[in-house]
């Protein structure tokens, strides 16, 4: 079994991020050809925004590092290190509020 450090790695995307275009940088840590789940590690720039999407599947946000705001509708929810939420089965879009690290995990259907 290979172990990977989503601190280190993290770090690594963080700064990759702030230095992007883009102001984000992504991962796939987990993931294969059939896989019925992935898991993707983002990091975002302070003030980045993942514009409105619907998720293709069940799926959960957990902040590693940052605050970040989660919007789905009428509803939202500000997150910071260790929290985490599932994501609504509605389009949404999320807001790092200072540079943050997440991981998204994706059940595949």
């Amino acid at each position: 079994m290979a172990v990977a450090s989503m601190n280190a790695l993290g770090a690594d995307l963080l700064a990759k991020a702030t230095t992007a275009g883009s102001g984000r940088s992504s991962v796939t840590v987990y993931g294969r050809s059939g896989a019925r789940l992935r898991q993707t590690l983002v990091a975002l720039g302070a003030g980045q925004v993942m514009g409105e999407h619907k998720s293709p599947g069940d799926a959960s946000v957990l902040c590693l590092e940052g605050r970040v705001l989660l919007r789905a509708g009428e509803s939202q929810v500000e997150l910071g290190p260790g929290d985490l939420v599932a994501v609504p089965p509605q389009r949404h879009d999320l807001e790092a509020r200072e540079p943050s690290v997440l991981l998204l995990t994706v059940a595949l259907h």
